[in-house]
This record gives structure tokens, sequence and C-alpha cells, in this order.
């Protein structure tokens, strides 16, 4: 061997031993971190190319007040010696409230890393900066994704820390394809990693890779830090851009970063509850007020309509009616007051609540962040006093640190007074629903506000859904929707919400009592287990959810017809009854939605002809 092979190879050798691994419990994927850079493998294929890792601080004006010698570099990661590593490993299964599954694995392999500026003293020998510029960096790496976040370690006078920026980037190949979509309730472009096609793009971030791995980046615990996008440094490197500057106080936990790789898409669906594991366990002790289930919403604020619109609920097997927008008058104006119906209005909210009690079901109300900013802490007991089961908190203020803290300390409160929370506009979930089960949904999606196409629809199972669930607001009649009705029955076993919204912009009694309306009233919210079957980005997905021994399963296509053939493999053996509701033309009925029984053997195909724009929904139980 010669001497410039003898030199690389002992580079190479230095540079193995710096470097830290952890892997995965299947192997599947591996982190190395050196120093603060890193990089990440999955079976083998480099997903994440040499990254950076740290956060810029600017502590200057405290560090000259205490007399600490003020020597920030470029970014104050820079220059932090590695001081040890510790290691450990977790394998446990917990039951969450409600979900999507009844029960959920948290197993991962874990390290931190802990960093110092190093001993050396400042003037005169007394200053170890050990004591102010430390941080750690805690990893997890399970079969379902790494995750890492930046924990800073209490110090001795719990240093107050400006963290002015993040410096996470993500290196991706060349040529990586991105599913861009600029602010939560925005549509997606499919699209390169270049500079001139960028500007922020919305979490959960799923791209496609030259060989067709995908990766998906992700969020996960940020309940007390400020929103974090991706922006593009430069062609193919994507950097965490937080929304502003934040201030903390030692010891404090930055929000997990999360990085999911998978050679079928449908994979990161089934992988998902990654972002639950990341969140702790549920903090309230009475959860008996916690019930999902579907809702309606009361079209026309009048007492009349109101009830009318609760005896629906009944009918259809809807848990709650829900009282929108302007009931305690204008949202938008600060005058109007949420401790009251508004003067013109003709009921009472006691008397909503006695009436739909009678007919067991529930009533929830929007309120405006500008009234739950001003008027919550009254607003909780007086509406507990009522009845109220829920609250819909609108136009919420996302983005900033204060907004952040505020929205979460909101949710808690409602916990202690026995009250759900749906939260709608631009909000988007990081898990914080397992640790507040209160909190059963949110927006934070394009839905049936903007009515999308069937591409948009198809594109969100494996995008927004990723991070958790979405009130996506469900319409079924309304001249609209640019969808076929299966394509809309199918949502409700597609899309996950414990909340969900049936017949969104309906009237009560619009419908005819269409047969198809069947799945609708059996599908429920919560499941006992889930599974994502087939399906592609932008293209078709097929989602199959068990509720005690039936399933529930959703096809939907985009603008193009499209056959699919489902493996019912995994089926228990034995025979199944197989209804089959699916769109079609040639009807001369109102929606033109077909429904077919059929029995089939567990492992059988069954194959489905969906229209342009169309879906199918299909309920398969267990012959005794």
């Amino acid at each position: 061997m010669n001497k410039t092979l003898l030199v690389l190879a002992a580079l190479c050798l230095t540079a193995t031993a710096y470097a830290e691994r952890l892997t995965s419990p299947n192997g599947k994927y591996e982190i190395d971190i050196d120093g603060m850079n890193y990089s990440v493998k999955f079976e083998g294929r480099t997903i994440i190319g040499d990254s950076r890792m740290g956060v810029d601080i600017d502590n200057s004006l405290i560090e000259s007040a205490l007399g600490i010698p003020n020597d920030n570099v470029a970014h104050w990661c820079d220059d932090m010696k590695l001081q040890n590593v510790s290691r450990s490993e977790r394998d446990t299964t917990w039951t969450p409230l409600y979900g999507e599954n009844a029960t959920i694995r948290d197993h991962y392999n874990a390290m931190t890393l802990h960093y110092a500026k190093g001993t050396e003293g400042g003037s005169g020998g007394s200053y170890d900066k050990r004591r102010y510029y430390a941080i750690d960096i805690e990893v997890r790496a399970y079969n379902e994704g790494i995750a890492f976040r930046y924990h800073f370690p209490e110090t001795a006078n719990g240093l107050f820390l400006h963290i002015k920026n993040e410096v996470t980037s993500f290196r991706m190949p060349e040529g990586t394809m991105a599913w861009y979509e600029a602010w939560a309730q925005g549509p997606y472009h499919y699209q390169p990693l270049s500079k001139a096609q960028w500007n922020e793009c919305e979490r959960p971030l799923l791209m496609r890779l030259p060989d067709n791995t995908y990766v998906a980046l992700l969020e996960a615990a940020m309940t007390d830090f400020v929103r974090g996008k991706f922006a593009l440094e430069e062609d193919n490197l994507l950097k965490v851009k937080i929304y502003e500057s934040a201030d903390v106080t030692s010891p404090f936990d930055m929000p997990w970063r999360v990085i999911m790789a998978a050679n079928k898409p449908v994979e990161l669906i089934n992988n998902k509850e990654i972002v639950l594991n990341l969140n702790p366990e549920c903090a309230i002790s009475d959860v008996s007020f916690i019930r999902p289930g579907k809702a309606f919403r009361s079209g026309r604020l009048d007492k009349e309509h109101i009830f009318k619109s609760i005896d629906y609920c009944k009918k259809m097997g809807i848990y709650y009616v829900e009282l929108d927008a302007g009931w305690y008058g204008p949202e938008m104006k600060v005058a109007s007051d949420a401790r009251k119906v508004i003067e013109t209005r003709d009921f009472t909210m006691p008397e909503v609540c006695e009436y739909a009690k009678k007919q067991g079901i529930g009533v929830w109300v929007y309120v405006n962040q500008r009234a739950l900013y001003r008027q919550l802490d009254e607003l909780l007991p007086l509406y507990k006093q009522w009845g109220i089961k829920g609250i819909k908190f609108g136009f919420v203020h996302i983005g900033n640190q204060q907004w952040t803290l505020w929205l979460h300390e909101a949710v808690r409160k409602c916990a202690e007074h026995g009250i759900m929370v749906d939260i709608h506009d631009e909000y988007r979930p990081t898990g914080f629903s397992r640790t507040y089960p209160n909190l059963l949904t949110q927006e934070g999606i394009r839905g049936n506000e903007e009515m999308p196409d069937a591409t948009h629809n198809v594109t969100l199972p494996f995008t927004r859904f990723l991070c958790g669930p979405g009130d996506y607001t469900l319409c079924y009649f309304n001249g609209r929707v640019k969808n076929t009705k299966a394509h809309q029955l199918a949502m409700a076993a597609v899309y996950y919400s414990p909340l969900q919204f049936l017949f969104w912009y309906d009237m009560p009694f619009v419908d005819k009592d269409e047969a198809e309306l069947k799945f609708w009233r059996d599908c429920p919210t919560v499941f006992d287990e889930s599974i994502a079957l087939d399906g592609q980005p932008g293209e078709y997905i097929v989602q199959a959810r068990r509720s005690g021994d039936t399933w529930f399963i959703g096809a939907m296509t985009n603008t193009e017809a499209r056959t699919v053939t489902i493996d019912t493999g995994f089926l228990p053996q034995g025979k199944y009854e197989v209804v089959i509701y699916n769109d079609n033309p040639k009807l001369t009925t109102r929606t033109k939605v077909e429904m077919q029984t059929t029995t089939i053997k567990a492992g059988k195909a069954i194959e489905l002809k969906l229209q342009p724009s169309g879906g199918a929904a299909m309920v398969v139980k267990k012959k005794h």
C-alpha cells in the first residue's frame, strides 16, 4: 500500500473513531454523529447526507451583566466538545385512551451526547464555561424512524437562553422531489428541492429520493417553543427555520426532529405513531368526560333549526351537535361576549343543552380566540355548568412562543373543567393529544372549507395525516364538492379524526335515507387496528380499519379512473361478508352510489373499479 493510501486509511479510521453511531432495534436505521455533524442511513442507503445539528444563541447582554466573557462564534454550538455519551434502550407497550390502534409499542435504542465548551476559565481563571455553554443531543432510533432533540441541562443559576435560530439541516440526495406546501391550509406542489421554487415549507414534509425511497420530516412535542418549517439553504439542503427567536430557562427540551423512511409510502402511514411515542403519557387523572364521536354543525343559529339538528344527530347516530361562529355575536369583534347568547338569537344555551341531553346528544360551541384569550377562565366553569361538552377554538394564532404556550395551556385548562377541544385554522399537531387527550382533533388542513380536488385528497394521508388527526369537515350533498359521493363516503375510513364532522355545509333532512349512508352511521371515529394497504401520494389510497370484528375500508383515487386490487391477506382465516359502496354513473338515483354484497374467503383479492375523482367504501365482517 502506498503512502497516500495509508494516509487516507488513517483519516478514515480517525473519522470513524470519533463518530457516535446509533442503530434501530431492527437494524434498518443508522445515525452517525461526529461533533455537530450527522448523517442517516436506511437499509444501508444514505437518506440524509452530511448535515448540521445545533442552535444559535445570543446571550451577549446577559453575559455582559454577569461579567461572563462573550466569545460567541458563528454558531453557539461551534467549538463544543463531546464530554461523554450515555446509552439506553426501551421496549414497552401502552394503551391509548383512544386512537387508530388499541395498543402502541414504544421500542427504541437511545443515546445522549453531552457537549460543553470546555474547561478553560475566564478572567482570573474563575469562570468555567461548562456551567453556561452546555447542550445535550438526545437521539432515539426506532424501527419507525430516527428522532433527535436538543436539551439544555440545568445550570447553577438557571441561565436564561435567547435562542435566535436552529442550525439543524438535512442534506438530501440530488434529484430529490418533495410535496411542497407553503402553509397549513395550502395546496401541494410536487417539485424539486430548488431555491428557485421554494420559500418555507410546512411540516410534515414528504420527499421522494431518486432511488424511490420515501422520506418524511416531522416535528414532535412542540408545546412551549416556536413553530418550525423547512427552508432551503441551497439546492437539496433543507434547514429548520423557526418562526422567530425564543427565550427559555434551563433545563429545557426543544421539540423532536423526526426522520422517517420507507420503500413503500404506505409504510410511513403505518409507522406514524412514532409522533405519539415522543410525547409524555396522559396527564389527565379523570378521563371519563372524553368521548370521541361524530358531529354535525347546525347550519343556522335559530332555535327551530338547532333542535332539528339535534333530532337529526339522533337519527343518524351522531354524538354531537355544534353551534358555529355567530352564536354570541360577530366573532371578530372584541365586544362580542362568549359568556352569553347574543340578544338577537331566540334561544338560550341552557335550553339547547337540556334538549340535547334528553336526546342523548352533546353540545359543542365555536369560540374565536379573541374571546378565549380575554374570557377563558370565566367561560370554562360557565360552560361546564351549562353542560357544554367541547369547544372548537377558532382563528388561533400560531408560530411564536407566546401563542404556543397560551394554546397548550388553554387545552390543559379545558381538561381541568371536563371540556374537549377541537383547534381550527393553522395549528398542526405534534402529539400533544397523547398527554392531553381532551384535544380530540384539529384543522391545519386544506379540507372542505376550500373544496379541494381528488388529487389533493389522496395526497393528505401521506403528508398532513402523518402528524395526527385532521378535521377535514366531510361533506356529502353540497354541490360545490369536486368529487364523487363514494369518494366522500370513503373519507370516514381513510381520514382519522376522533371528532369527525359529517355533512358539513348540509342541512338536516337533506338526505332521503340513501342506503349508502349506513356506512357513515356505522363507521366509528376511533379503532382497534389500522392498516394502510396500498397507495401512492397524489394517486390513490386504500386504508383499512378494524373496530371489534368489523373492518371498515376506504379507497380513494385522484382525478383519474383507476382499478385497485385489495389483498385481503390481513384478515384472519375464515369467510367474510363484504358490503361494497361504489360509484355507478349509470344509476338514475340522486347519489349514483351502488351497494353490492358478496362473500369471500380471507386472502381473496377484491377488485374495485374507481371512477375519476371517485372512491369506494367497504364493510367486511366475519361470518359465523
